[in-house]
């Protein structure tokens, strides 16, 4: 880890971040809703002015930000004041930023596809001994879906088996205009580091050049599969296939950011900036998924009240629901702690 990575690390969370805030303040604004400060990072000020009523601050602390509009001060129902607004009013504002970055995330995915090219889910060869030689898959066949989910672009099919090893796979693909189903029997072999896992078969590799509309289109897949990505890994920590332990924050993003600059760089300064974006496009997807999480302190936790309070016509006891959110916070501060002291011990 040095001050390089560091400093990149930074800069690309609070992009982000910033383009999260910025969704919400964006929507307040449209509503009439007064913002009382928005701000990068969290802690004491450094820095700070005010501007049309808002004061834009800087923080200490360099991850997060925040968009103050007076949400949590039950009391104030002056006009212009968060709680004046319709329910749906405030629903919008609420889910404006996971939205904000689901739309950077598709910007930058257009970009990486328009710059790389994409990879498209059809085959280079089969894997000699395997199942998908045995069925008589072969080169140019183009799968489009695996047990009725539909696949889109390469790294799909890798991740499906990654998360199924073990499991047979009923696979769908065009050949010559036709479309062909077989069943494919997962075998164990070797991967390149010497560990065992279980295969199809299936290979390919390359990228095919974007033209506009396929970049757009691709753009969206690729967002497709993060968030695919960030939900099959949320499942896996709820059903224990993987520990807290492994979970990362902060200096987990440092080291990773570090160990990508260190990889990219004999490749150019090009190189680097496209696995940045790369790496961007998963935090930011991330990000949106998770804010979006029917957790208390989160937007999908505030997200649900609102909710509530549309079926209901009548707001929930703003007082419990504030209890609701502060115990929300405490144990999401718990968890950053956690994973940080985890993160901290598994690089040094």
């Amino acid at each position: 880890m040095n001050i390089v990575s560091i400093i990149l690390a930074i800069l690309l969370f609070s992009v982000i971040v910033i383009f999260h805030e910025l969704g919400h303040f964006t929507l307040a604004k449209l509503n009439g809703i007064r913002v009382d400060e928005f701000s990068l990072g969290l802690g004491p000020t450094l820095f700070g002015k005010e501007f049309h009523g808002t004061k834009f601050s800087l923080k200490l602390l360099p991850f997060g930000g925040a968009c103050m509009m007076g949400e949590d001060d039950v009391d104030d129902t002056t006009e212009g004041s968060f709680n004046s607004k319709s329910v749906w009013a405030r629903m919008s504002v609420i889910v404006a930023g996971p939205i904000f970055n689901f739309i950077m995330a598709l910007v930058f995915s257009i970009i990486v596809v328009a710059w790389v090219g994409y990879d498209e889910p059809v085959l280079t060869g089969v894997t000699e001994g395997y199942s998908a030689e045995q069925q008589g898959m072969q080169a140019g066949d183009r799968i489009t879906s695996i047990n009725g989910k539909g696949v889109h672009i390469w790294r799909e099919i890798p991740l499906y088996n990654a998360l199924h090893q073990g499991e047979d796979a009923t696979v769908t693909f065009e050949r010559d205009g036709a479309e062909h189903t077989v069943t494919l029997t997962s075998k164990k072999g070797e991967a390149a580091d010497g560990t065992e896992h279980y295969y199809y078969g299936l290979t390919s590799g390359g990228y095919t050049k974007a033209n506009l509309f396929t970049a757009l289109e691709y753009g969206a897949y690729e967002v497709k599969y993060w968030v695919n990505y960030t939900f099959e890994s949320l499942k896996m920590l709820v059903t224990g296939q993987v520990g807290i332990d492994q979970l990362s924050g902060p200096v987990g993003i440092v080291d990773y950011v570090g160990e990508t600059v260190q990889k990219a760089s004999p490749y150019g300064t090009l190189a680097v900036i496209g696995s940045m974006l790369n790496f961007a496009i998963l935090l930011s997807a991330n990000l949106g998924v998770m804010n979006l999480l029917p957790l208390p302190a989160l937007d999908g936790g505030r997200l649900v009240f609102l909710i509530i309070e549309a079926v209901r016509k009548k707001r929930v006891n703003p007082e419990k629901e504030g209890m609701v959110h502060f115990v929300g916070l405490v144990c999401l501060m718990l968890l950053m702690v956690v994973v940080m002291y985890h993160d901290i011990v598994r690089i040094f």
